[in-house]
């Protein structure tokens, strides 16, 4: 099975221009929509996912800059960059002070404009990736846990295969780690509601936690009374305090 392309909203109100710019952006290995002004801009960003922008500055209807200000509205991760035909200083803090990662004028080079997207793909898959990794593994103790695959594993041991409620609850508890996880909050996103059945289920789901990490007796779940459960890893407190 094939990749996916990577995906570029051009908004560009020349025509010309931006058939030539999405055609090589195409020829490139990108998959590339182009819009002719920022109304048509925004509504095709709020239509589709896309893994950049590139917007130019002086459009008719929306602006780049007005245009840009929605979008990080929206969305503050996705790379921007702004084209323009004007040199001005004022404008180019203008971009980045919206949110813009890059600032390209008119005309460029077009192989530094494939390097600059390149590069800015790459950084937002790499913050992608590490984001991930912090949702979904974490070092508990001598416990390391992975939400994705629902193991937890002791030191060298043998990983242990927890239930999807178990592995929800702990993967919760270890985003809270050291700190205060509220139990309406376990309690509405676990188990989609409050009650005191439901209530009676977690304390179920905790005790059976609390049973499997107690190979390390330095990791607890803590009952804050009427608030809700801490999970305790003194090693990453002690960590933090060098």
């Amino acid at each position: 099975m094939t990749p996916s392309k990577q995906k570029i909203l051009l908004v560009e109100d020349d025509m010309n221009f931006g058939i030539i710019l999405r055609d090589y952006l195409m020829l490139n290995d990108y998959d590339v929509v182009l819009a002719r002004n920022g109304m048509e801009g925004f509504e095709k960003f709020k239509k589709d996912n896309f893994d950049l922008i590139i917007l130019d500055v002086m459009m008719p209807y929306k602006d780049g800059f007005t245009l840009a200000k929605e979008i990080r509205q929206r969305d503050q991760k996705v790379p921007l960059i702004f084209l323009t035909a004007k040199n001005l200083k004022e404008d180019m803090l203008k971009g980045y002070q919206i949110g813009a990662d890059d600032y390209i004028n008119k005309p460029f080079d077009s192989e530094v404009l494939i390097y600059k997207i390149k590069a800015l793909l790459n950084r937002s898959a790499k913050e992608k990736e590490k984001e991930r990794k912090t949702l979904n593994n974490f070092k508990i103790g001598d416990f390391t846990f992975d939400a994705k695959l629902r193991q937890l594993k002791y030191k060298d041991e043998e990983a242990v295969k927890l239930s999807p409620k178990e592995s929800k609850l702990l993967q919760l508890l270890a985003t809270y780690k050291n700190d205060l996880m509220p139990r309406d909050k376990a309690l509405t996103e676990i188990w989609q509601d409050d009650n005191y059945f439901t209530s009676r289920s977690m304390d179920v789901y905790i005790a059976k936690l609390r049973k499997v990490l107690k190979k390390d007796p330095s990791v607890k779940i803590v009952n804050i009374h009427g608030a809700g459960f801490r999970l305790v890893d003194p090693s990453e407190v002690t960590e933090n305090m060098k």
